[in-house]
C-alpha cells in the first residue's frame, strides 16, 4: 500500500497551519463555544490588514480547515471539524512541556501559560499530561493554557 499521498496531504495541512496569524485565527475559533467568529474579530484580535487576513484565511479553507457562511455584510467562520480545537491543544500541551524544560525560555514559557483556554476532551488530558511531567513547580495556574 503507497502512503505517500496520506503523507502528502498531511504536509500540506500542516504548511496551511505554518503561521502565526492563521493559529491565532483557529485557536480564536477553537475557544468558541460554536468554533465560529465573525471576520471582525478575528481582524480585531489577530491585528491584520483586512487582505493580509482574507489571504491567510484563504489558506486555511483551501486546507479544508476553516469554511466560511455570509449573514448579510458579516462573514463568520467555523472550524470544519471540532478534531482542529483538539489538534492545537495537542501542539500547545507539546509546546509548553518543550519550553518547560528549557530554563532561557521561562519568558516564552510564562507568556504560553497565558495564552486563552482551549476547549477539549482528550487532547485537555493530554495538556494535563504534558504539564504533570514538567513537575509541581512549573504547573500552570488554574484555567491557564488549557
Amino acid at each position: 500500500m503507497d502512503t505517500q499521498p496520506l503523507y502528502a496531504i498531511k504536509a500540506e495541512l500542516f504548511k496551511s497551519l505554518a503561521h502565526p496569524v492563521r493559529i491565532q485565527v483557529l485557536e480564536v475559533l477553537a475557544a468558541d463555544p460554536d468554533l465560529t467568529a465573525p471576520v471582525s474579530r478575528l481582524q480585531t484580535v489577530t491585528r491584520s490588514e483586512p487582505s493580509a487576513l482574507s489571504q491567510h484565511l484563504a489558506v486555511l479553507k483551501r486546507a479544508g480547515v476553516v469554511e466560511a457562511t455570509r449573514s448579510g455584510n458579516a462573514v463568520h467562520y467555523r472550524l470544519t471539524e471540532p478534531l482542529v480545537a483538539e489538534l492545537l491543544v495537542v501542539a500547545r500541551a507539546f509546546l509548553l512541556h518543550r519550553l518547560a524544560g528549557r530554563d532561557t525560555d521561562a519568558d516564552r514559557l510564562d507568556a504560553a501559560r497565558r495564552l486563552p483556554a482551549l476547549p477539549g476532551a482528550s487532547a485537555r488530558a493530554v495538556l494535563e499530561a504534558a504539564l504533570a511531567r514538567t513537575g509541581p513547580d512549573d504547573a500552570a495556574p488554574a484555567g491557564a493554557a488549557r
